[in-house]
């Protein structure tokens, strides 16, 4: 017990009180549980002794006691942490969380170090309700070891981890893809798109899970990062997912061009919804309503046609309405065999090839079908996305916002290896 106790010697913590401190030892490892319960109660024992309870002492009670005495010092955290009895391991959760306010003003700390590894043991205590409790506590404390709410935050306990996964600001950004990549249940990704801030990274994992409550809530949550890419990439889901049409045409600040997108596939209740948002001018609004207008117009005329591909071609031709509009309504009523025989005849070449082109699935000879075809790289953007579907991370967006990002000369070099004539 001796070489015990030097450890902690050189430490002044107290003024020590020689005599007192040679009848606490004597104390310490009597058989008498009162005598050791006096010592384990008062903030006046030596923090060594202290120390050596926690550590040797064989009544529960007595360790609780020390667990609970405020003079414990922290470097016995680590022994208690591990303590047989769970009512030791809990008193002892309470007591290193109020001690992290002011620990954590020294994160580099020993004693903050202690902290932190002893609650990370008890993070992944089997008893549940010792996990609980320290989630319930550490979700919206200010100074939460992010190494601890990251292990909690993958507690398979959906008590445990939700509350973490939906509160707590320490949990890193790293913690949290990491958890969205591992096929998580329906209620963590939901519990991650509710946060309070949800940075563009993580907005983009909520996406990709494809989870249908997930990507609601999170276009419901004013506090996430979605850009005008992510947008995008989301509408092009929302075409099957339509669970996200409604929240989507509703999210504030929405980009135009989102708009635009998302009026060419949505029903009548989502484009009402899109029409009456007050952010969109008079004549945005009105862009909406012939889009729809549009839509329905070929709707009809489709229902109701008889004649051929190539009569059709010939009478769009006639009436000067073979463009951008009509490859628009292909794409959004998804007839892609007069849309290969419209990008023919706007480009030179037979419909065969042009399907040949999508059969690819490569963004650059896409974007250089488009470019022949005088479309803008807006259209160029929907055709990779729709009809070759290619990933939203291979796909070739617009430069500043509406230019195509190839030059002239890589253009013209797809051209050439497309066998089509170059402009």
């Amino acid at each position: 017990m001796v070489r015990f106790l030097k450890r902690f010697s050189k430490r002044k913590v107290i003024k020590r009180d020689p005599a007192r401190y040679e009848r606490e030892k004597v104390l310490a490892r009597s058989e008498d549980v009162e005598e050791r319960m006096e010592l384990a109660l008062s903030r006046d024992t030596h923090k060594e002794i202290l120390y050596y309870l926690a550590d040797n002492d064989p009544d529960p009670q007595v360790r609780l006691a020390v667990a609970q005495n405020s003079e414990l010092p922290v470097q016995a955290s680590a022994v208690l942490a591990r303590d047989a009895s769970e009512d030791v391991r809990m008193a002892l959760a309470r007591r290193l969380v109020d001690l992290l306010p002011g620990l954590s003003q020294d994160r580099h700390s020993q004693l903050y170090a202690y902290a932190v590894q002893s609650l990370g043991t008890l993070a992944l205590d089997e008893v549940l309700k010792i996990r609980v409790a320290l989630s319930s506590t550490l979700k919206d404390h200010a100074h939460a070891p992010p190494k601890v709410v990251g292990q909690l935050a993958r507690d398979v306990e959906r008590e445990v981890s939700e509350p973490i996964l939906r509160f707590c600001a320490a949990v890193s950004d790293k913690d949290l893809l990491d958890i969205l990549k591992s096929h998580p249940a329906s209620w963590v990704v939901q519990a991650v798109a509710k946060r309070d801030r949800v940075s563009g990274a993580v907005s983009e994992a909520v996406i990709e899970v494809e989870d249908v409550e997930g990507g609601k809530a999170l276009l419901k949550n004013s506090g996430a990062q979605i850009g005008e890419k992510l947008l995008m990439t989301i509408v092009e889901k929302a075409k099957t997912l339509k669970e996200w049409q409604s929240p989507m045409a509703t999210r504030a600040q929405l980009p135009l061009p989102v708009a635009r997108e998302l009026a060419e596939f949505v029903d009548a209740s989502v484009r009402d919804l899109l029409m009456s948002r007050g952010d969109f001018d008079e004549s945005m609004t009105e862009e909406i309503a012939a889009i729809f207008r549009r839509r329905v117009e070929f709707a009809n005329e489709e229902e109701h046609m008889t004649e051929t591909h190539e009569q059709r071609l010939k009478r769009l031709i006639k009436e000067k309405r073979l463009n951008e509009e009509t490859i628009s309504d292909c794409v959004a009523m998804r007839d892609r065999e007069f849309l290969f025989v419209a990008l023919a005849h706007m480009t030179g070449t037979t419909p065969e090839s042009v399907e040949k082109i999508f059969e690819m699935e490569t963004a650059k000879p896409v974007v250089a079908l488009a470019w022949k075809a005088e479309l803008s790289m807006r259209m160029a953007l929907t055709l990779q996305r729709e009809i070759a579907r290619i990933p939203h991370t291979a796909l070739l967006y617009p430069r500043d916002g509406t230019e195509y990002p190839l030059t002239e000369e890589e253009i013209n070099w797809q051209l050439d290896f497309l066998g089509l004539k170059a402009a």
